[in-house]
């Protein structure tokens, strides 16, 4: 098919058949898709809640506190970044991390 010899309206009229095409098979293609992915679920007795669910990404738990205030002690710190201000306020007074320490 030489698309240069075709008028104006069949460019058109082919261009709305293939859209249609294109849209009939992306329909088709999803459908095994599903299709496939349900059987591979059954497959391997998981349920869809079981494979979309977001359990199974890893969960960190809270780092435990090193330090604490002696003078305030719902006051603490992982030892993880920046130094809180009670806590440079403390070694500026003359303590050291190990006197803090939980």
């Amino acid at each position: 098919m030489n698309l240069s010899e075709l008028s104006f309206a069949e460019l058109q009229d082919l261009h709305a058949k293939i859209a249609t095409a294109i849209e009939q098979q992306q329909a088709a293609e999803k459908a095994e898709a599903k299709k496939q992915i349900l059987e591979l679920v059954k497959l391997h007795g998981l349920s869809l809640d079981d494979v979309l669910s977001k359990a199974t990404a890893t969960v960190r738990k809270p780092v435990e506190a090193k330090y604490k205030n002696p003078n305030d002690e719902s006051q603490t710190w992982t030892g993880r970044g920046r130094k809180p201000v009670w806590v440079q306020a403390l070694l500026d007074e003359g303590f050291s991390l190990e006197d803090l320490a939980i």
